[in-house]
């Protein structure tokens, strides 16, 4: 019942997660951080169950520190997404797997600009764009029609923009808000949250 949004550009990758938290028929909260700064150069959002998602965002961000501390420097985006797929598949293979949906983005000097699509059972694969959970079905579609090699980061932000409306439009479920990040060579920005009362308005990004 989530839903997560990546797109790759030349120099840059955004992502956007909705900021539902839900229990059974319940929702708990509308303002769920749901993208996280595993480091300086790589984000990853993530969904699921809330109780694996935390524990396993955390897991893997406290790890990637570590070798950082232990090595001098720290894993790109492509070390990083082959470091998460690993221990998912590790974990999968035991008696307390994780149920997590990841899409992991990045900017580093030498992998440039990457997004990997990660699922529960472990399978990855670098992707131009991509999107997780029921919210994904009706945005593949806006993705292929809009998405171009030379995208910019404001064309990026507004066919999230476009797939948001879209997920309010026909998705049955309630996923009002949606935090937006973007990763560049410059670092991570948190652009405008889009909301139902923002799709109202002029693109501000």
């Amino acid at each position: 019942m989530e839903t997560l949004l990546g797109i790759r550009g030349p120099d840059f990758v955004m992502l956007a997660a909705d900021c539902t938290h839900a229990h059974s028929i319940m929702v708990l909260k509308d303002d769920e951080e749901k993208i996280s700064e595993v480091s300086d150069t790589v984000l990853m959002a993530t969904m699921g169950e809330p109780g694996d998602r935390v524990q396993f965002t955390e897991y893997i961000s406290k790890n990637i520190l570590l070798y950082k501390m232990r090595n001098g420097y720290e894993l790109g985006p492509k070390a990083a997404a082959h470091f998460t797929r690993r221990n998912l598949a590790d974990y999968l293979r035991s008696r307390t797997p994780y149920n997590v949906n990841i899409l992991l983005g990045g900017c580093d000097e030498v992998d440039g600009p990457q997004l990997h699509y990660i699922d529960y059972l472990a399978n990855s694969l670098p992707v131009k764009y991509a999107a997780h959970g029921y919210g994904g079905m009706f945005v593949a579609s806006i993705f292929d029609r809009y998405h171009h090699d030379r995208i910019t980061k404001k064309e990026a932000y507004e066919i999230f923009r476009k797939g948001v409306a879209e997920i309010h439009r026909r998705l049955i479920l309630n996923l009002p808000n949606f935090k937006v990040a973007v990763i560049d060579k410059e670092g991570i920005k948190y652009l405008d949250d889009i909301t139902p009362e923002s799709l109202k308005q002029p693109t501000a990004a």
